[in-house]
């Protein structure tokens, strides 16, 4: 590389731990340590950037090439950014890219944006000296954080994609932290080197795989994204496995999640954005004011208790759509009126939630009892007779990775 890129790369990583410490985001000082000694240009030296606006179909990318001089520029600011860093179309492989204008197909990895990892790091209170899983580690940036902070051998990751384990093995093996990268069902864990102190899943599932609880130490913890087939209001989930061996787990309500695993697909408010603009709905008084969007136990479990509603986050005021019952609620903020529109009542089973989750004492976090002997994993607010609770669902149905 370089001098002048060599240079340039330091200052970039040095600027972007500044900014995150100043942002309060950044408190761990193995991790700190950590993000000034993981070379990120390495994991990362390409970057698909987005030229389509949003409702684009198909849509316009063009490939940053990290090791072109008119590209530099531009690449380094984006992989040091708190952005995410999309890395691979179609599941294509990673070396022949073309650089420049490409046109179609949907991103099949990405490296989590920074402040992301640093929390998901943070939480799991890495330390040197354990082992350390991580499931769908794509281009292997936390893996390689979490690495640097264990030490070399105690790293691993399963990762589906033959190219990307292939792509992410090689760079890993250049920056030398002693990572490890196997092809693998990542929904499977990784036995050989269980059990692990820390597991971290960078893929959302609809519940915690029984291997990946099976492989955690006594002390260890386990940090997943619940996936529902909504974007709009993600869990977060927090296994501990007590030193007396026991199972504990906490859920909570999160701005963001990772993407589902293979399978899944997400609903989408996109196609009725057109016509709510059109023609919001008919008016009708309401009591209930749109709820803050940091209300974060609420609107989990909406996820799960009113199913097949997505929030379009663009729109100017509160939109929650149900796109398979044609179906929508556009709010008024301060006005006490909510237009509805289609066969199902948006609104009314939000005012239905909305009190159950009040006579719950407004829970913000939730327990998930992995102990039924029926291999179901419930989820409650609380021990009240009025308490929320539902139960996750299976994999069942989900295709599995890929050969």
């Amino acid at each position: 590389m370089p001098l002048d890129l060599h240079e340039a790369t330091s200052r970039r990583r040095a600027g972007m731990v500044d900014r995150l410490t100043a942002d309060g985001v950044l408190t761990n000082v193995l991790l700190r340590d950590a993000l000034l000694h993981v070379r990120r240009e390495v994991l990362l030296p390409h970057a698909y950037v987005r030229v389509s606006g949003p409702g684009a179909d198909p849509i316009d990318w063009r490939l940053l090439d990290g090791s072109h001089p008119d590209d530099q520029e531009e690449w380094l600011a984006l992989i040091h950014s708190d952005e995410s860093i999309l890395l691979q179309r179609d599941g294509d492989p990673l070396d022949t890219l073309p650089r420049g204008p490409v046109t179609g197909g949907h991103m099949t990895s990405m490296s989590t944006y920074t402040p992301a990892t640093i929390e998901t790091l943070q939480a799991l209170e890495l330390c040197p000296g354990h082992s350390y899983l991580e499931l769908g580690p794509g281009p292997g940036v936390s893996l390689a954080l979490a690495a640097t902070i264990t030490g070399p051998g105690l790293a691993t990751g399963v990762e589906r994609d033959r190219h990307m384990t292939t792509f992410a093995r090689r760079n890993l093996d250049r920056l030398g932290v002693g990572a490890t990268v196997v092809e693998g069902d990542a929904l499977e864990g990784h036995e050989p080197q269980a059990p692990y102190d820390r597991i971290h899943s960078g893929i959302g599932v609809p519940c915690v795989p029984a291997p990946w609880v099976e492989q955690l130490a006594p002390g260890g913890r386990l940090l997943t994204t619940l996936a529902t087939r909504t974007p709009s209001w993600p869990g977060q989930l927090l296994v501990t496995r007590t030193p007396a061996g026991t199972i504990e787990a906490v859920l909570q309500g999160r701005p963001r999640g990772y993407r589902p695993m293979l399978g899944y697909r997400w609903l989408s408010a996109l196609d009725h954005r057109a016509r709510i603009k059109a023609d919001p709905g008919r008016a009708r008084p309401t009591r209930l004011a749109p709820p803050p969007d940091d209300a974060y136990g609420l609107w989990l479990a909406a996820a799960y208790l009113k199913p097949g509603l997505v929030r379009d986050f663009q729109a100017e005021t509160m939109t929650i759509v149900a796109p398979e019952d044609d179906s929508w609620a556009v709010a008024s903020p301060g006005e006490g009126t909510v237009r509805v529109c289609g066969p199902r009542d948006v609104w009314a089973e939000l005012e239905e939630l909305h009190a159950r989750w009040e006579e719950a004492g407004r829970p913000e976090s939730y327990t998930v009892d992995f102990t039924a002997g029926t291999g179901a994993q419930t989820v409650t607010s609380g021990a009240a007779p009025k308490a929320l609770t539902w139960t996750l669902p299976t994999l069942a149905g989900i295709p599995q990775p890929r050969s």
